[in-house]
């Protein structure tokens, strides 16, 4: 009988220290019991206490894996940590605020086999009646207009949280800062399809985005021209596929510091 593989779910968090409790006890409740579940927080150098809490959780959850990060470096980069880790076949990604509902994400999950690679090679989501205020709003709706006439990527929300992909196709990925933002347009880029599914946007109990519309528009340009430029000058074959049946497990430290 051939063993089910992991999900991981991979929580990058940086200063959420009210916010990941709840969002990690969450995860585990709603977590179905027929699929082993490998949940990843990574802690983007928190300042705030998270750090703390997250050994706290780690040492009672067995499930829960935590790494730190010495010091800020991004999302994208603490999402490519926490692939490095996984034991999954395939990852999904939410964020640490709790505006993301794990419901969602096994609902998403649940649009493609969590066991083998196939033709798709994302499951994205889109918020519903988002509940960031009207600037934000109209600033993401310009910004997702312009990307997808550059880039042609067909995705409605590109900047939500919620996303299931396979591991060995993220990491493919050329890495830069703001990669998370440009899932959608690289899996179509190396020939994979995609799958959106609406999902809820709930409302930011504690604390503050540590994103500024200004801040998200002066470098989101520059990404873009980056990443128009890259998909110029890349080009690759169809994978036929993606597992790793002689890769060896990665480490299983449950707090590390990197």
């Amino acid at each position: 009988m051939v063993k089910q593989p992991p999900f991981s779910i991979l929580i990058p968090v940086f200063n959420e220290r009210e916010n990941i409790g709840p969002v990690i006890e969450e995860v585990l409740d709603v977590a179905p019991s027929q699929v082993p579940l490998d949940l990843i927080v990574i802690d983007d150098g928190s300042t705030d206490g998270t750090q703390a809490v997250l050994d706290t959780l780690a040492a009672r959850h067995e499930a829960l894996r935590v790494i730190h990060h010495a010091r800020r470096s991004g999302k994208s980069a603490a999402l490519r940590t926490g692939a490095l880790a996984a034991r999954g076949l395939w990852i999904g990604t939410m964020d640490g605020d709790g505006q993301d509902d794990p419901k969602d994400l096994l609902r998403m999950a649940a649009e493609i086999d969590l066991g083998t690679i196939g033709p798709i090679g994302l499951v994205g989501g889109v918020r519903q009646q988002r509940t960031d205020g009207d600037d934000r709003k109209y600033a993401s709706k310009f910004a997702n207009g312009l990307r997808r006439r550059l880039l042609k990527d067909d995705c409605p929300d590109t900047a939500c949280g919620l996303k299931v992909i396979p591991r060995d196709l993220f990491l493919a990925f050329p890495f830069f800062d703001a990669l998370h933002r440009y899932l959608p347009a690289f899996t179509r880029h190396y020939e994979k399809q995609a799958v959106y599914v609406p999902v809820t946007n709930r409302p930011r109990q504690h604390g503050e985005s540590k994103y500024t519309n200004l801040g998200r528009a002066a470098a989101g340009i520059g990404d873009l021209m980056g990443v128009l430029w890259l998909m110029r000058r890349t080009h690759f074959p169809s994978v036929a596929q993606l597992q790793r049946p002689d890769q060896p497990a990665p480490p299983t430290a449950v707090s590390e510091k990197i």
